[in-house]
């Protein structure tokens, strides 16, 4: 494959490799980690992290919000001298169009504003204020999704299906000049109204295959790697920085890997099989033997990067833990005579989840001998996204990715039920939508405390209960979380990786 635009010696371009794609730049419509990513060079919002840590700050906005006393009022002031790509001016009125533009415009991410958001009005030239429908705490990190950006309303229109895939006027430190198959060009905006990119801009080469961005990589054609690499790859890169003079740099990220056990399928309506299954799951197993150190455990639906964490199905159920699964299936009436019998599906067209799921039938065999069968199927993903909440799946092994990094898009979107009862199980609302179909009117309870509460150390104790729940009633079962590798060539300065998994682009320079 032909390297288009490869770096040469001396250049202020910075070339970055990816085998990731992408269908649209529009904030309105875009989905994904690695658009977001782009998207987050490109623009701004009115909130934003604090580099290398999970802190939110102010960016188009100029403080964090003033909330009403009911929970629905946010009042941002905003920042000004602020202008878009085309030179339009951006203000308040500017910054409601955008976020209008995103609810009404109907995109794939458009529900994430339009189920919370009642209104959204410039109150001052420099002043936004935003009514929502019901009381949301984590709503200023929810307006740091990529997609809330400022957008010129000189360049776009509100419109229901109205949409620029190949273009992006925001108000970013880059602008998109050119947007190609293989190829996208940023070059550093000269008007943008913080800190310069230390480069001239970014060329975003796309390449058909690991392979091709491995051996790009390696040959010094790009001078940044980043999604997605093969395992053994990204241990070849390891092993060869030492050599090869490149660096890499490794971050814990935000997505996890999970089991989802339908509530509603026998055998799995009966707790104790739940337990079990639980208990007999080997996580660090999956880390040496299939991920090659490449993931983390992980013991809660909430990761280790974010400060409510607590590591439930650790201190309840542990790993492969032989005398804990056979004492729940005991109880549960299954023996070697009668043993459990149970059916695991995973997406055949992701490797590594078919590994996982051969290396985790394996181990509880190797435990458990016939107590527990464990039946492997698999089905391809989008087949399989349709049919989750019909039910149809016993168990199934799934990722997630957040839309913002908060503690509650890894609760609600697993464990709220709109509409059910404990003996029906949910009908309607995120767990139906999940595939498992749990019930629990006290978590629902706790749901709706901790959207309320302002408070971070009352919203830390509400989640802690709210983990306490999972690992109780199992839903879900936790397995691993991932981690995100950048690699740099030599002489490159300012690469970092954000826990967002978000790589900033403007810090990056050539020595």
């Amino acid at each position: 494959m032909p390297i288009l635009n490869a770096p040469t010696t001396g250049s202020e371009r910075i070339t970055l490799g990816t085998t990731s794609t992408i269908n649209t730049l529009d904030p309105a419509d875009a989905y994904g980690t690695f658009p977001s990513s782009l998207l987050y060079n490109l623009s701004d919002r009115l909130y934003t992290y604090k580099l290398g840590t999970t802190e939110l700050e102010p960016q188009l906005a100029t403080a964090l919000p003033t909330v009403s006393a009911n929970g629905l009022t946010y009042t941002m002031p905003l920042r000004r001298g602020v202008v878009f790509h085309d030179g339009t001016p951006f203000n308040a009125k500017a910054m409601a169009f955008s976020l209008d533009r995103f609810i009404q415009n109907g995109g794939a991410p458009s529900s994430l504003l339009s189920s919370l958001v009642a209104t959204v009005k410039p109150t001052a030239d420099d002043e936004l204020t935003i009514t929502l429908k019901k009381p949301f705490a984590a709503f200023p990190s929810l307006l740091a999704f990529s997609g809330a950006c400022a957008v010129s309303p000189q360049a776009y229109e509100i419109k229901p299906g109205s949409f620029k895939p190949e273009t992006l006027v925001g108000t970013g430190p880059y602008k998109l000049v050119k947007y190609g198959t293989d190829l996208l060009r940023f070059d550093a905006f000269d008007r943008y109204w913080g800190k310069k990119p230390a480069n001239t801009g970014i060329d975003i080469q796309f390449f058909s295959s690991p392979a091709n961005l491995y051996n790009a990589f390696r040959t010094g054609a790009v001078d940044v790697a980043y999604q997605s690499l093969a395992l053994d790859q990204v241990r070849n890169l390891q092993q060869g920085a030492a050599v090869g003079g490149w660096q890499v740099l490794e971050k814990t990220g935000s997505g996890i890997n999970y089991l989802t056990l339908n509530l509603k399928s026998p055998p799995l309506d009966q707790l104790e099989v739940r337990q079990a299954i639980a208990a007999i799951m080997d996580r660090p197993l999956l880390q040496s033997r299939i991920f090659l150190g490449q993931i983390d455990p992980l013991y809660s639906l909430i990761p280790t990067t974010l400060a409510e964490q607590k590591p439930v199905f650790k201190a309840q159920y542990g790993d492969s833990d032989r005398g804990k699964a056979t004492a729940f299936l005991t109880k549960a009436g299954y023996s070697a005579t009668k043993p459990l019998k149970v059916e695991f599906w995973y997406r055949s067209n992701f490797i590594n989840d078919q590994l996982a799921a051969i290396t985790l039938r394996a181990a509880a065999k190797k435990r458990l001998g016939g107590l527990m069968q464990i039946d492997l199927k698999s089905i391809e993903s989008t087949t399989a996204y349709k049919n989750l909440d019909k039910g149809v799946y016993p168990m199934f092994l799934l990722d997630w990715t957040p839309d913002f990094l908060d503690a509650d898009n890894y609760i609600q979107p697993f464990i709220e039920c709109t509409k059910g009862s404990a003996a029906e199980g949910c009908t309607e609302g995120s767990s139906a939508l999940q595939g498992s179909f749990y019930y629990s009117d006290r978590a629902n309870k706790l749901i709706d405390q901790s959207r309320k509460a302002q408070s971070p150390e009352a919203r830390k104790q509400l989640f802690a209960e709210l983990q306490d729940l999972t690992a109780q009633d199992v839903p879900f079962i936790p397995l691993w979380q991932n981690k995100d590798y950048l690699f740099v060539q030599k002489g490159l300065q300012g690469a970092s990786l954000e826990v967002t998994q978000k790589v900033p682009f403007w810090t990056l320079r050539k020595a």
